[in-house]
């Protein structure tokens, strides 16, 4: 699976967009539009890490700043109601948050499951998993799907990442694909790099949708 941000979803007419919709003058997404004026902002339940990292050596700092981007992105999906999570607010992106949490469970998956423990872990979200044998169904979830079981679904996640990380050392080296025979430390960072572009994302899609700001 590929964990590049998509295309479209780069360049600056996104942030221009975005900035439209919330000010209710994009006249081509009245249900952005209509997120924003209805500035739904209930308090995220996961709470923020009181540091990016506690202590200076290397595994505390990697791992830490990883927890942190976490906690941020599901903050960012916190708080706001099923027809919120589905809204693409920065057109021409297809982007939503219900996406970047399923997305980004995906990715944990692929990086400390097949990756770093060569695990059988097959798709939950996209291709075969998804009803219409969407390549990239985590990013276009069915009618059905809903933000409390992405939120879910994505901390399991984590929780069996997680694990896997405090059982190796950061110079263990992969033993899957994707790129089998690189150290955790490198996967950690490439995650810690994923985490800050979608929270970015996010960052972008929340203001838009009801005007919450910060971490």
């Amino acid at each position: 699976m590929s964990v590049a941000t998509p295309p479209h979803s780069r360049g600056p007419n996104v942030v221009a967009n975005c900035v439209r919709t919330r000010r209710g003058c994009n006249s081509g997404d009245a249900d952005a539009a209509g997120m924003a004026e209805s500035r739904v902002m209930s308090e995220p339940t996961t709470p923020l890490p009181e540091w990016k990292a506690s202590a200076d050596d290397e595994r505390t700092v990697l791992t830490e700043y990883l927890d942190y981007f976490r906690a941020v992105l599901s903050r960012k999906a916190e708080g706001i109601t099923e027809e919120q999570a589905r809204v693409a607010a920065c057109p021409p992106s297809d982007l939503t948050l219900i996406g970047l949490i399923r997305h980004m469970a995906e990715v944990e998956r692929t990086w400390f499951r097949r990756s770093l423990m060569d695990e059988d872990a097959p798709p939950i979200f996209y291709g075969a998993a998804h009803p219409d044998g969407d390549r990239d169904g985590d990013f276009h979830p069915p009618p059905d799907a809903t933000m409390a079981a992405a939120l879910e679904v994505y901390w399991a996640e984590i929780a069996v990442a997680n694990r896997n990380i405090a059982a190796h050392s950061m110079d263990d080296l992969t033993r899957g694909n994707p790129q089998a025979g690189s150290t955790l430390r490198r996967t950690i960072v490439h995650m810690i790099e994923e985490y800050a572009r979608h929270c970015g994302h996010a960052d972008l899609l929340r203001e838009a949708i009801d005007g919450a700001t910060g971490d």
